[in-house]
């Protein structure tokens, strides 16, 4: 499987009665046998707000780099297909509750995921062999 791009994007208000402003969405794109795909994770924006008990970043953005700048939102679909290679299946997945969201980032190797994205930010995909090499067994 190859990793093509992943980002995020803060939901705004469309229609003033929705609830489109509590939530973020991560998509990542990647190509698998030959067919693009993309993974969507919508989860709910407050659970950010505590970036350090669930990740070993303190602020957002989490990394800057030459060419691009990764906030968490950016990276959740990520973790989500790395931890759970099941979403392939999948487009869609929503987190709506603390515990499942916090749980998706357990046991992430870091330096191994930061490898991941300074690949996409020179412009090049990330051969991904091997969710297993991303994961402290």
């Amino acid at each position: 499987m190859q990793i093509v791009a992943c980002n995020g994007i803060e939901l705004e208000k469309e229609k003033p009665n929705t609830s489109e402003d509590f939530f973020n969405q991560s998509e990542i794109s990647y190509v698998d046998k030959g067919q693009e795909h993309s993974l969507r994770v919508l989860y709910v924006r407050y659970f950010e707000t505590n970036l350090s008990q669930f990740t070993p970043f303190e602020t957002d953005p989490i990394l800057t780099l030459e060419y691009a700048t990764f906030f968490l939102r950016d990276i959740v679909a990520l973790v989500a297909l790395i931890k759970y290679p099941e979403y392939k299946n999948r487009k869609r997945v929503y987190i709506n509750h603390e515990d499942d969201f916090n749980v998706l980032f357990e046991g992430i190797k870091w330096d191994n995921l930061k490898q991941v994205l300074v690949t996409l930010s020179e412009g090049k995909r990330f051969d991904l062999e091997s969710t297993l090499e991303f994961i402290q067994g």
